[in-house]
């Protein structure tokens, strides 16, 4: 669920174990895809990376509202960005049970 009009919804992949993170981030723009105070489903799709998980190591997956100032910011009011005068703030619940299901789909390769 967020809160404003728009935000963008921006994941990181996370090595628990070694405190390293992927640079694998890629902000989606959620304006189109949900309406203010409602649940709504959205992906995050992360950049491939080349980061190895040893085995055992735990994943955390970050979900954050932008990566300003490596991604433009989104003003939260659905102003334009280039003319935007106004500044909202965007919470964002990410919401994980049984009546909503979440899930993080993560390749495996074989070891060589």
């Amino acid at each position: 669920m967020i809160s404003a009009m728009a935000s963008t919804a921006a994941g990181r992949l996370w090595d628990v174990d070694t405190g390293v993170w992927t640079t694998g981030s890629l902000p989606r723009s959620v304006r189109d895809s949900v309406l203010p105070n409602e649940i709504s489903r959205a992906t995050v799709a992360l950049w491939p990376t080349a980061y190895r998980f040893k085995r055992g190591h735990r994943i955390r997956v970050q979900v954050s509202s932008g990566a300003f100032p490596r991604y433009a910011r989104k003003p939260g009011t659905g102003e334009p960005h280039a003319t935007a005068t106004t500044l909202k703030a965007a919470d964002q619940d990410v919401y994980h049970d049984h009546a909503h299901p979440s899930a993080v789909l993560l390749p495996v390769r074989a070891a060589s």
